[in-house]
């Protein structure tokens, strides 16, 4: 019997907004999602988080959450092309 495995990811985004206690909106794709932002030191607009269940959970440099995202992209079935 073949089981299915089920994997978490953290995913980089950009914060494009800093709202009130301990919140953030990052973008995601065409959209943008709220998250906490509770777990970081001193989160600022522009930087990119890895966001894993609703939570940053450290940062990321651009370079690095812009290939990341490529990869997952390219990576995705469901993606065009």
């Amino acid at each position: 019997m073949q089981r299915e495995t089920a994997m978490c990811l953290a995913v980089p985004l950009e914060i494009v907004s800093l709202t009130t206690g301990q919140r953030a909106v990052v973008r995601r794709g065409e959209g943008t999602l709220e998250i906490d932002v509770s777990l970081l030191d001193a989160p600022h607009v522009g930087d990119f988080v890895l966001v894993h269940a609703g939570y940053a959970i450290g940062t990321v440099d651009r370079l690095e959450a812009e290939e990341t995202l490529r990869l997952l992209e390219e990576s995705d079935p469901r993606a065009d092309g």
